[in-house]
C-alpha cells in the first residue's frame, strides 16, 4: 500500500467530518478528512502510512451506523478532458 490517504465509501449521507475523523482516530492521527456531500463517500488523510493500512485492515467492511463501509486506497483524480469545441 502506498500513501496515507484512504477512499471512505458507503457513507450515511448525514455523516460529518468530525464524526469520520473521531472513527478514524482510534487507528493513529488523522490529518484531513473531506466528505463530499450529497455523495455518500469521503477521503481520510492519516499521519502514516502504516496508519492507514491499519485503519483500512479494520474499518474496511465494518459497520458504521447501519452501513458497510468501504475503505481503500485513494487513487489519483483522474483529469477531466474537455470536449467543448471551439
Amino acid at each position: 500500500m502506498q500513501g496515507s490517504k484512504l477512499y471512505v465509501g458507503n457513507l450515511d449521507y448525514s455523516v460529518g467530518n468530525e464524526e469520520l475523523k473521531k472513527l478514524f482516530s482510534d487507528y493513529g492521527e488523522v490529518k484531513e478528512v473531506k466528505i463530499i456531500e450529497g455523495k455518500g463517500f469521503g477521503f481520510v488523510e492519516m499521519s502514516t502510512q502504516a496508519e492507514a493500512e491499519k485503519a483500512k485492515k479494520e474499518l474496511n467492511s465494518s459497520e458504521f451506523r447501519g452501513r458497510t463501509l468501504k475503505v481503500d486506497v485513494a487513487r489519483p483524480r483522474k483529469t477531466r478532458r474537455d470536449y467543448r469545441r471551439y
